[in-house]
């Protein structure tokens, strides 16, 4: 066993524990980026935080002024989530439901990231919880929470080894994010702004292969989209909530709504669970949540991880889309990622404060063009299959990547694995 000590003895005494900005007022696109709970997930802060400061805020509350290398814990939602601030995110700021941890010595704050990650600490930051209304972490209590603390050749080893499989994973994310933005380019330049169409009626060069670029009409017609393509309703080229059998009871693949992403179109593999009632989907299908602030925020997905197809479930609050045709399941996820596409849907919202919900009428009814004939379909589904193919084979290697770094870490807290025996394990996974 190792030496324990609490987070209280690692805080340097100058700005050692702090929250952050309790009143950060009106969004200000010229301001400073402000981190949420809601933008750290584990190891990793958003590098798009949906909420900037002004100037003046963030002066005002210069105290949890980032430098780089803290370590962020969320206090409220989930707490005891922790992530290191990349030297990238100096001088952004924090929000109040984030604590801000610098240490006395800096290059332990790794080690701690990963100790705060540990079976052993997150047990007792659930039950230091304060649920009176959700799940709360005191800051005070922070500074009591019991560490597993080796030898500082050990500490640093194991930080090796276990960031090792973080920057892998991180490496697949950031690789994901290309594969996906390259894909939504070619959606817009396709059936948003018509790129290939205006080019040709410009005089331009040729950006596409030849037997693609004869595809796109030469010019544009009175309504301002490819002469020959038509106006239709999204529901004439996606069916929504489409029915599929699955009796009450059965084990089925189970997600809820906290696994739809933000960002990204991967979730985590669905957990079997017997039906009782929700939204049924197969691998291919878009999941689009229906609430708020789920929508607001961006949660969507595309399923996969279903072996042989059959028939999943989740949560009664996303919709499922899934192209009719010869439409590509790309893009109906690319649709639905569209930023037009999604202001519709929130701006159809109803019912009541805080539980108001888009109905599958609004999205229905939302207005696309769809080309002549199969071949511009089959084109696309040709150009983004293959990258949605490798997102796919990159999650599936993070989630092996993830479950290697949880067996070894709570190994590692209590002494229980050898060095030696770490990265012998390391070594055949990848």
């Amino acid at each position: 066993m190792f030496e324990v000590v609490t987070v209280g003895e690692l805080l340097s005494t100058d700005r050692g524990i702090s929250v952050g900005v309790m009143y950060p007022g009106s969004h200000d696109e010229q301001g400073i980026p402000l981190i949420r709970a809601a933008d750290i997930s584990e190891g990793h802060i958003s590098e798009t935080p949906t909420l900037k400061i002004s100037k003046n805020v963030h002066h005002e509350y210069r105290r949890t002024a980032l430098e780089g290398g803290e370590c962020l814990l969320t206090l409220v939602g989930t707490p005891g989530i922790a992530a290191i601030v990349p030297h990238s995110m100096a001088g952004w700021n924090v929000a109040r439901a984030v604590a801000v941890l610098r240490l006395k010595e800096q290059k332990n704050a790794r080690f701690l990231r990963y100790a705060f990650s540990s079976p052993d600490v997150r047990n007792t930051i659930r039950n230091w919880c304060n649920t009176t209304v959700q799940p709360t972490l005191n800051l005070g209590d922070i500074k009591k929470i019991p560490i597993s603390w080796p030898p500082i050749e050990t500490r640093e080893t194991i930080t090796r080894i276990l960031s090792g499989l973080d920057d892998k994973i991180d490496l697949n994310r950031r690789t994901n994010e290309t594969l996906e933005a390259m894909a939504r380019a070619l959606f817009r330049d396709w059936f948003v702004d018509f790129g290939p169409t205006r080019a040709k009626m410009a005089g331009e060069a040729p950006y596409l292969a030849p037997e693609l670029w004869e595809l796109f009409p030469d010019r544009l017609d009175d309504e301002g989209k490819p002469e020959g393509w038509k106006v239709c309703n999204f529901d004439e080229l996606v069916s929504i909530n489409p029915k599929e059998p699955l009796s009450r009871n059965t084990i089925a693949p189970y997600l809820s709504m906290s696994e739809l992403p933000t960002q990204g179109c991967l979730t985590e593999a669905p957990i079997p669970r017997p039906f009782s009632g929700g939204s049924k989907f197969r691998n291919e299908d878009t999941l689009f949540a229906r609430i708020t602030p789920c929508l607001e925020n961006g949660k969507t997905a595309l399923a996969q991880n279903l072996e042989n197809n059959i028939v999943g479930w989740g949560s009664t609050e996303f919709h499922v889309l899934r192209g009719k045709g010869n439409v590509p399941f790309s893009w109906v996820y690319l649709m639905a990622r569209d930023n037009e596409f999604r202001a519709n849907a929130i701006r159809g919202m109803t019912g009541t404060s805080g539980r108001q919900r888009v109905a599958s009428e609004v999205l229905a009814t939302y207005k696309t063009v769809t080309p002549s004939g199969n071949q511009i379909w089959k084109a696309f589904d040709h150009a983004c299959n293959p990258l949605f193919e490798k997102i796919i084979i990159n999650g599936a290697e993070s989630r092996t990547l993830a479950q290697l770094r949880d067996l070894l870490l709570p190994k590692f807290m209590s002494g229980e694995i050898s060095i030696r025996d770490a990265e012998k394990m390391v070594e055949d996974a990848a």
